[in-house]
């Protein structure tokens, strides 16, 4: 009985640093809170530049029965959506592409490490002239803002496979597409999933840059109406849905991309 309650013992352990960690974000939470609260009332700062959070929360109230932002909202998501499937298929078949081709990525990857650190927002007025002042212009730069994390993870994820998986997909005599169907892909999920969160940040960068500069439409636009005005709380709240957005849709690349990889299959089978 003592074995087993040692056993039992043993097995909650690791629950104490989650409620610890846990209990620290809360903290950090309330104490940023508390922060920006003295911050608003000091007296140090512009009037309303830093308004109360209750404000805040009222001007978000008030943006979420709005049919107006829900246009601006739909018109970005839209963009965002459209920007990171494209951005990321495209960049996850090319680090796939140079990861699998030894002697393409020697060639090709070095080009991607010089532009991936570039603001893309240089390639803007390219894409002005090519898509002109709309939907297509601000897609695109998303796209490319998204492709390239995208692919050098991919690329990265590849040389990092198992060379006995590899070994094993040769002795069985698997295609080159075989190979990279049951072998690379499930392979990719880690590194797939970090170029998926950082492509995914990226593409909303680039949209809402893209909205700032020139569109009259989308939540980047609308949060700069909102400066111009001077409506800091509305301005805020924008930023804040923004936010939330971007954190959700990390929420759900963590929950959605756990596909099994080899290693596992390895486990199941013994």
């Amino acid at each position: 009985m003592a074995a087993v309650e040692q056993i039992g013992g043993r097995a909650a352990a690791p629950r104490a640093p989650f409620w610890t960690v846990t209990r620290l974000r809360v903290a950090a939470v309330l104490v940023i809170f508390a922060l920006w609260e003295v911050a608003g009332a000091s007296g140090l700062f512009y009037r309303g530049v830093i308004p109360s959070s209750a404000l805040v929360a009222k001007a978000f109230a008030g943006l979420l029965g709005s049919a107006d932002f829900w246009f601006h909202a739909g018109v970005t998501g839209f963009e965002v959506l459209v920007a990171f499937a494209i951005g990321g298929l495209a960049g996850a078949a090319f680090g796939l592409l140079l990861g699998v081709n030894r002697y393409t990525g020697a060639v090709l990857e070095p080009f991607l490490h010089y532009l991936a650190p570039t603001p893309k927002i240089v390639f803007l007025p390219i894409l002005l002239i090519l898509f002109g002042v709309g939907v297509g212009s601000k897609i695109s730069l998303g796209a490319i803002s998204c492709f390239f994390p995208m692919a050098l993870s991919v690329a990265a994820g590849v040389r990092q496979v198992n060379p006995v998986f590899l070994r094993v997909s040769r002795t069985f005599n698997l295609t080159r597409a075989q190979t990279v169907r049951m072998v690379y892909v499930p392979a990719l999920v880690p590194p797939l999933a970090s170029g998926l969160r950082i492509g995914l940040g990226v593409a909303i960068v680039g949209c809402l840059m893209s909205e700032i500069k020139l569109s009259r439409m989308g939540l980047g636009f609308s949060a700069m109406e909102y400066y111009r005005v001077f409506d800091i709380p509305s301005m805020l709240a924008v930023l804040i849905f923004i936010f939330l957005c971007a954190a959700l849709g990390n929420m759900a690349i963590d929950r959605f991309v756990r596909l099994p990889g080899p290693q596992d299959r390895v486990r199941r089978a013994r």
